[in-house]
C-alpha cells in the first residue's frame, strides 16, 4: 500500500464531521508509527530490557 492510499484510508475512517485539525492528527500519528517502524527495521530501536532501565532511573529521581 502507497503512502497516499494509506493517508485516503485513514482520513476515510475518520467521522464525517472530522476537523483539519483531526485530520492533520491523524496523518501525524500514522506517519510517527510508520517512522518507528522503519527505524526498528534499521536497527535503530531501543530494546525492552533498556527502557526498564532507563524507566528505573526516571522514578528513581
Amino acid at each position: 500500500m502507497t503512502t497516499k492510499e494509506i493517508a485516503i484510508r485513514n482520513i476515510q475512517d475518520l467521522p464525517e464531521d472530522a476537523t483539519w485539525e483531526d485530520i492533520q492528527e491523524r496523518i501525524n500519528f500514522i506517519s510517527g508509527i510508520r517512522k518507528g517502524l522503519r527505524e526498528l527495521d534499521e536497527g535503530k530501536g531501543i530494546s525492552h530490557e533498556e527502557i526498564k532501565e532507563e524507566f528505573k532511573e526516571w522514578l528513581s529521581n
